[in-house]
């Protein structure tokens, strides 16, 4: 009998290309089933990152020359100081704002599209879904939240952005239905989406044990970037304030190697690309 020893997968950084920035870690206006955030049953957390904090780390992501920053959250449009974070990240690169577009009514995407014009720098949009049925959406997100994703995009569109659907796949359909559906859907709001601005990503279960050996993969998020949490900087938005997943206190200094040792790591593996990052040679 000979006794195998798995070894736990070792990623290291190939290049600093994206910074997730957590500006809250459990602010949100919904609930999501498929969400890896757990968030209190009872009460709204204010857990906004400091705005000085944020801007000293800023300072450190010169340096880095990075393609992107994106917002995160739990929702990062909560964040009271959310208009004076984007102009300052703008500044220094691309913004991608991941959100459930609750807040993009008209008013709001007319502001972007002014932020936008007063920067060389490019605002992107990544809008989040479940399905592309209105009922089997809403049943995993929250009620309504089917026709606020659509409003947003309308109100997006009308200013001249394109924004990405960032779908996830908690029902397992097969790809080219969402794709078929999806770019349909978008059609109904003016919308002609291209099949790249269409990133489908595999569901992730936090409570499901997943004892499959990562032996390969084709992008993780950790090999492409960092984020920035209140609580210091940690390998990817999945492991953020997870001690697992630190990476090191600020941005002038953090570990750029990091072990695949959680669920969310082997379901990220076989996922076909980053769950969050942005791979710009597709457009």
């Amino acid at each position: 009998m000979t006794n195998t020893i798995y070894q736990t997968p070792v990623c290291k950084m190939k290049i600093f290309k994206n910074l997730f920035i957590e500006l809250s870690a459990k602010n949100c206006n919904m609930h999501c089933k498929h969400c890896y955030i757990d968030f209190p049953s009872t009460k709204n957390i204010k857990d906004f990152i400091n705005i000085n904090y944020l801007r000293e780390n800023l300072a450190y992501l010169k340096k880095q020359n990075p393609e992107c920053i994106y917002l995160t959250g739990a929702e990062p449009m909560t964040h009271p100081d959310f208009n004076t974070i984007l102009r300052m990240c703008l500044k220094i690169t691309n913004v991608c704002i991941i959100t459930n577009g609750s807040f993009i009514n008209e008013k709001k995407a007319r502001f972007l599209k002014k932020v936008q014009n007063e920067s060389s720098n490019e605002i992107i949009t990544e809008l989040s879904f479940a399905h592309f049925d209105e009922l089997k959406n809403d049943e995993v997100r929250s009620r309504g939240s089917f026709r606020i994703s659509l409003n947003a995009i309308k109100n997006l569109v009308k200013y001249g952005f394109s924004p990405i659907i960032l779908f996830t796949n908690f029902y397992n359909e097969n790809p080219n239905l969402i794709y078929e559906n999806l770019k349909k859907l978008c059609q109904k709001v003016n919308y002609e989406i291209d099949e790249e601005y269409i990133k489908i990503n595999n569901y992730t279960d936090e409570n499901q044990n997943d004892e499959e050996q990562i032996s390969n993969w084709t992008q993780l998020d950790c090999e492409y970037g960092r984020t920035l949490t209140a609580n210091g900087v940690y390998v990817c938005p999945f492991l953020s304030n997870d001690y697992r997943g630190r990476s090191g206190a600020t941005l002038a200094d953090f570990s750029q190697k990091n072990t695949l040792e959680t669920n969310f790591c082997a379901d990220c593996a076989k996922n076909c690309e980053m769950y969050y990052g942005i791979d710009f040679s597709k457009f």
